[in-house]
């Protein structure tokens, strides 16, 4: 369940000036948001998974995976998942248990992949306003990936969900924020606040020492990033390790503050339950008293998601660097967005723009 190396490594700048794309200088010094697996670059393909191009304009450089189940009806949710540095969408697609929710609830998957030729560690640049903004960068392509998905499966464009690992997590955030209009939830693992950092320094700041901002100020910084007069917003999943030293635990406060202030309620929350795995779940319900933001708080979980290898029904994944054993995050997420019924429309009302 451990870990000896953070997928996040503070890296003096000239070991990486060449490798990153837009975001070192020769002063500065440079946050290698690695996911400290040593291996190579992520893989062309994936077994499982099929590669889909011609998506858009892709701004941002990224490559488009996908996976469906056999018979997907029409009007099916769509799932994106957005993997942690040095990974690949395959490792996502092998350990993260989202294709046994994609086969039992029937939906599609989207795994966008990034590479070393967007960042050295080949993490989403969610710290880069040019990659993480609406309209621009490495966030477009995840919205014409979305497009695209729709269109290849007949998905139902009001249930439409994201989810990240790690800097994959925090790329999460800023999507939610930036396209509140397009996901209907999200569920940011081991990440930190939307629009929390705008460069490398900040960016570690975040990550080891968030800034203790007020809920409103945290909310202003998602009402900025959205398109302008935002009335409706995503429903939002928060997974934290209480033992995560790489994005600490503060982090999970900061993004409850954000997330609750966005949806005009307040940060005590309307009930807790204890779960398997070391888990404390705080549910945030909305005025009419459903869930609007969740929170997973793991008693001594390092960085990275949570899973449960097993055949039982709420089990899921298998373990790996930053795949850790606990319990199955993916199956609470889905059933926290409605996934595990087919009337979700009405349980999960989605945006509206």
């Amino acid at each position: 369940m451990g870990q000896s190396h953070p997928p996040f490594r503070f890296t003096e700048g000239r070991r990486l000036i060449g490798g990153i794309r837009r975001w070192v200088t020769a002063t500065a010094g440079a946050l290698a948001l690695t996911g400290g697996l040593i291996a190579g670059s992520p893989q062309a393909s994936a077994a499982g998974l099929t590669q889909v191009t011609g998506f858009g304009t892709n701004p941002g450089n990224l490559s488009m995976y996908t996976y469906a189940p056999d018979g997907l009806p029409a009007d099916a949710p769509l799932v994106v998942a957005l993997h942690g540095c040095t990974q690949s969408a395959n490792d996502y697609y092998a350990h993260s248990g989202w294709p046994k929710f994609a086969d039992t609830f029937g939906f599609a998957l989207v795994f966008p992949q990034t590479s070393s030729a967007n960042n050295a560690n080949s993490c989403f640049n969610w710290f880069e306003p040019g990659d993480s903004s609406r309209g621009q960068g490495e966030a477009l392509s995840i919205r014409q990936m979305v497009d695209k998905a729709a269109a290849l499966y007949g998905s139902d464009t009001r249930r439409v969900h994201i989810t990240g690992l790690s800097a994959g997590g925090a790329m999460t955030a800023n999507m939610l924020a930036a396209y509140p209009d397009v996901f209907a939830g999200g569920a940011i693992g081991s990440g930190l606040p939307a629009r929390c950092a705008s460069g490398v320094a900040a960016a570690y700041t975040c990550m080891y020492s968030p800034p203790d901002k007020s809920p409103a100020r945290w909310g202003d910084l998602v009402r900025s990033a959205a398109p302008a007069g935002t009335s409706s917003w995503p429903r939002v999943a928060i997974w934290q390790g209480t033992a995560d030293t790489t994005v600490k635990p503060a982090n999970a406060t900061e993004l409850r503050d954000q997330w609750t202030n966005v949806w005009g309620i307040g940060q005590t929350p309307s009930r807790t339950e204890s779960l398997g795995g070391g888990a404390t779940l705080s549910v945030y319900d909305d005025v009419s008293g459903r869930p609007a933001v969740e929170v997973y708080s793991v008693a001594g979980m390092g960085h990275g998601l949570a899973v449960e290898p097993g055949g039982g029904a709420e089990q899921c994944g298998s373990t790996g660097t930053y795949y850790l054993d606990t319990l199955c995050s993916s199956y609470h997420t889905a059933r926290f967005w409605g996934l595990d019924d087919d009337r979700s429309t009405a349980a999960l009302p989605a945006p509206t723009g």
